[in-house]
């Protein structure tokens, strides 16, 4: 499905948002790591990118795009913390993969009505199902 190239910069992506609010925190880490197993990632890759940030490559299809901020939305709430910089920089790059404000504000509002603020997958792409039709 991805590239070598793009699965760490996915990756990359994953570990300057956990960065966002000034440290990566144990929870955040880990999960960063389950994502990076799944994906076929070392550890040691991991390291590498948390110290060198490689060349960010853009998603072409949507749905992958979709896909990465919801687990950017994962991540951010995996320690059931939701940091004024975290919402910041989740908005900030959700435009920066050209997803609408309105979806993106909508999944943050609506996050908060499930159990650890883990929205479903199938819910999230009804959400940006709504602002794209």
């Amino acid at each position: 499905m991805y590239s070598k190239p793009e699965k760490l910069s996915l990756l990359s992506e994953m570990i300057e948002f956990a960065k966002s609010d000034n440290k990566i925190k144990d929870e955040e880490y880990n999960f960063i790591l389950a994502v990076a197993s799944q994906l076929e990632i070392t550890e040691e890759e991991i390291g590498h990118l948390v110290r060198d940030q490689p060349e960010k490559k853009t998603l072409i299809p949507e749905s992958q795009r979709i896909l990465q901020f919801h687990r950017l939305v994962l991540l951010m709430n995996v320690d059931q913390e939701a940091s004024p910089p975290e919402l910041h920089k989740i908005k900030e790059m959700g435009l920066q993969m050209g997803l609408r404000p309105e979806a993106i504000d909508t999944v943050l509002k609506e996050m908060h009505n499930y159990p650890n603020k883990v929205i479903p997958s199938q819910e999230l792409i009804k959400i940006f199902t709504t602002f794209y039709n």
